[in-house]
């Protein structure tokens, strides 16, 4: 465009020259002066119109494509769904966020090809109708459980095809992990209830009793106040590992930084054991090298980690020998080694359908024979979140009859973090 001005240029000087040194000749006044300045005024005028540019003005499909482009970038990069539709519900534009959603999803077609939400559908509708914007709910159940929130709104096109009319942009906000915590705590107060109400409910039906038919019946008065010191007991179980609970989930993500040995550990609370297990008529056997076994840890948490392993298994494990067995584990990148502890029992075992729900808060195998040992429920709850605080990982293997082995790998002291 610049050097067709400068042609423009020097065109419009020349012929201007040329009509002025022909009005000269026609007057017969024309001499040599004449010409030189005629010239003259030709390159000045040539060379002056050639610096004055012409402004680029970028043409307004340049622009389009501008914004086109900036739209693209913007949904991509949007978490959640998004699906732009015309006034007949035909898809103008998605996210990769919506393709993943609905992979049948296509350009230019129905919307209901995808989706077959009528209340989606029958948003939108009511959108263009009223141009208010709405919120409806859209849940899908393959493959897996997700809820979203889902907002319809219409979305002006000024420069569009249609002459201004609006197309519809739905939003789709991902409610499943919101809907699942809150699930969470629904049965966590649901069963935390459950838990104190049975206890409670037992010492308030035997203080009546004292209070009335027992008054004065003395052997009876003492064998009801064992069992209401055994049910306090319980209840004071149950909220002593409920705030443990709680403090180990608020520091979970805090990596502990003490220097302690698991093998000392292991054989401090062997010993507290002990009388444990040959009440149950138990044996507990320790495979453990004598050599130090650094990790960096909280050792009140360690401790509680062995006894609630201990524990489960000399009261849950039907008897015979219960053995505690400490190593070293070296994984596939040797720079993490591992030491792992693990606990294992020769009792009834577990089926398979149980293991991936023992560390759940509350989950039981067996309700009653839980119960009747004294158990609240979250031992294996606890021990799940400390041993991930420690960067290390649960695992559970069990067969029914062949005994159940609970292992703790925890990531050796001066090795990276386990993944």
């Amino acid at each position: 465009m610049a050097r067709g001005a400068r042609r423009s240029a020097w065109t419009g000087a020349g012929v201007a020259v040329a009509v002025l040194t022909g009005a000269g000749w026609t007057r017969g006044s024309l001499d040599a002066g004449d010409v030189a300045a005629a010239v003259l005024a030709v390159v000045v005028g040539g060379l002056i119109g050639g610096l004055r540019r012409s402004p680029v003005v970028a043409p307004p499909e340049s622009t389009a494509a501008e914004r086109h482009s900036i739209a693209e970038a913007l949904l991509a990069n949007i978490p959640d769904p998004v699906i732009l539709v015309d006034r007949r519900s035909v898809v103008i534009e998605v996210n990769p966020a919506a393709r993943a959603l609905l992979p049948t999803l296509k350009l230019r077609h129905p919307l209901s090809f995808a989706l077959r939400a009528p209340e989606i559908l029958d948003g939108i509708e009511e959108v263009l109708r009223t141009g208010q914007p709405l919120k409806t709910l859209y849940a899908t159940r393959v493959p897996t459980e997700r809820a979203f929130e889902v907002q319809i709104g219409a979305l002006p096109m000024p420069d569009g095809p249609m002459g201004g009319q609006p197309n519809v942009v739905l939003f789709l906000r991902d409610l499943t992990s919101a809907r699942r915590l809150e699930a969470m705590r629904v049965d966590f107060v649901a069963n935390a209830s459950h838990e104190l109400r049975t206890p409670l409910a037992s010492l308030l039906g035997f203080i009546e009793t004292l209070q009335g038919p027992a008054r004065a019946d003395a052997p009876a008065r003492e064998r009801f106040l064992g069992i209401m010191k055994t049910q306090a007991l319980r209840m004071t179980r149950l909220i002593d590992d409920l705030l443990s609970l709680s403090r180990i989930e608020l520091r979970e993500h805090v990596a502990p930084t003490q220097d302690v040995d698991l093998g000392q550990i292991v054989r401090q609370m062997v010993d507290t054991q002990g009388p444990l297990a040959r009440d149950r008529g138990v044996a507990l056997a320790v495979s453990a090298p004598d050599a130090p076994y650094p990790i960096l840890g909280d050792r009140d948490e360690l401790l509680r980690v062995v006894e609630n392993l201990v524990e489960n298994a000399v009261k849950y494990g039907g008897g015979g020998t219960v053995t505690i067995a400490l190593g070293r584990e070296t994984p596939a990148n040797p720079r993490k080694p591992r030491i792992v502890l693990e606990v294992r029992d020769e009792g009834p075992g577990i089926a398979p359908e149980h293991i991936p729900r023992l560390t759940e808060r509350f989950y039981r195998v067996d309700v009653a024979s839980s119960r009747a040992q004294g158990g609240t429920g979250l031992g294996l709850a606890i021990v799940k979140h400390i041993v991930n605080r420690h960067r290390g990982r649960l695992v559970i293997e069990s067969a029914p009859g062949k005994g159940t082995s609970v292992r703790a790998l925890l990531p050796e002291h001066g090795s990276e973090t386990l993944h």
